[in-house]
């Protein structure tokens, strides 16, 4: 398997994990400063991404055009399917999809810009995209008193650890 497709299955299934440690009373809760947002909504946000690279639009990928499925922001059980569809799609694709050039379309904070990407850029962008969100769902579980099993999750590869010194 392509080590793109690799490493996306790979923090993709970190939501199964959370997932499977959440009821959806967390999944729904806002009471951690400073945003109040939820996990739900950072779940959603992710696949939601993922939904927009799996299913252009005449071969146009606009990442401002989410679905916003608010079911997923608030049931496991939605969430989890959501995710599952995600991860069948990337198991679908083929080296010749991740090679071929692409046209993303994405609000920059200026309005929407069209960028010609690769495809395997665009998936590389989403995995460092779910990453990120990963590390805001691990401050709201800190502030929820849950926490995972995973000491990696929301840390991105690349960040050092911090050494043991005692």
């Amino acid at each position: 398997m392509n080590p793109i497709i690799k490493a996306n299955l790979k923090s993709l299934q970190k939501t199964t994990i959370l997932l499977s440690h959440l009821s959806n009373d967390h999944l729904t809760n806002k009471s951690v400063s400073p945003y109040h947002s939820s996990v739900g909504s950072h779940i959603r946000h992710i696949l939601d991404f993922y939904n927009c690279i799996l299913n252009p639009s005449n071969n146009n990928f606009d990442l401002t055009k989410r679905c916003r499925n608010l079911e997923v922001e608030t049931s496991c059980d939605s969430a989890l399917s959501y995710l599952n569809t995600i991860k069948d799609g990337l198991q679908n694709l083929s080296c010749k999809d991740l090679e071929r050039e692409v046209l993303v379309t994405d609000d920059l904070g200026l309005g929407k810009v069209d960028v010609i990407y690769t495809f395997s850029a665009l998936l590389a962008q989403a995995n460092s995209h779910t990453i990120h969100h990963y590390a805001i769902i691990n401050y709201i579980l800190d502030g929820i008193n849950i926490s995972l099993p995973d000491s990696d999750f929301g840390y991105n590869p690349t960040t050092p650890k911090s050494l043991n010194l005692n």
